[in-house]
């Protein structure tokens, strides 16, 4: 962007999934590291290989994926940033990469800022951002009726922390007006707090709010580091999501 903010946009078959939604990653302490970056390199590969899961449905999977590194520098501060995008026949994946540099070890995150941006009010299936239990029902209505407080908490859940009434769970199942299944979710959670996310129904905007430990940090890495993939599942087809 203008700002030297990263971003990206999802389409599927020439229509609209993602709409402009920037990136960034909230530090403590010190500068985020959301704007002023420039592009040093970009690198792209593809794969085409067998997987073999340690469970489920299916006891190989073909890895296939065209992969795009975009290499950024932050101008003012000299940190370096990746972001690594996927992109699946069913969907794409991303995430934050902090190569090993002088100008950034140890570090606490304070937030990560990933926005995702819908291109319509879609029906969507959701539930609470409920730090301490995920044994709701789940409530299906337009993403612009998307309120906590309307909901009946006299449910048996003993145990409940929800700190905004428009935070919710992922993994998040939607579907478009013209038919389109679209689940945002995330993959290879180690040492990082899960996603939820934050929404704002009236603008069909949806960024993620990481889980926070009890002092209200998020995460604590040393680089090299990466965060978890952020997954967008896409598909005409709910049954293949």
């Amino acid at each position: 962007t203008a700002q030297g903010q990263p971003s990206y946009t999802v389409k599927y078959k020439n229509q609209d999934v993602i709409l402009p939604s920037t990136l960034g990653i909230e530090l403590k302490d010190v500068p985020a590291l959301e704007k002023g970056f420039s592009l040093i390199n970009s690198a792209e590969k593809s794969m085409d290989e067998p997987w073999t899961p340690v469970m489920g449905e299916y006891a190989v999977i073909q890895n296939k994926y065209n992969q795009l590194t975009l290499s950024l520098q932050q101008k003012e501060t000299g940190r370096l940033m990746n972001i690594i995008f996927k992109v699946y026949d069913e969907g794409v994946a991303f995430r934050y990469e902090f190569p090993k540099q002088p100008n950034l070890n140890y570090f606490i995150i304070k937030e990560e800022n990933t926005q995702f941006n819908l291109a319509g009010n879609h029906k969507t299936f959701w539930i609470p951002g409920d730090y301490d239990s995920q044994e709701y029902v789940y409530n299906e209505t337009p993403f612009s009726d998307i309120d906590v407080a309307k909901l009946d908490m006299n449910n048996g859940i003993g145990l409940k922390t929800i700190r905004d009434n428009h935070r919710i769970q992922s993994p998040l199942m939607m579907k478009t007006a013209n038919g389109l299944y679209l689940n945002i979710f995330e993959a290879a959670v180690v040492n990082y707090p899960v996603m939820h996310l934050n929404s704002v129904p009236a603008k069909n905007q949806l960024t993620s709010h990481l889980v926070p430990n009890a002092i209200g940090d998020k995460a604590y890495l040393q680089t090299p580091a990466v965060s978890p993939w952020r997954t967008i599942f896409v598909s005409d087809d709910a049954r293949k999501i």
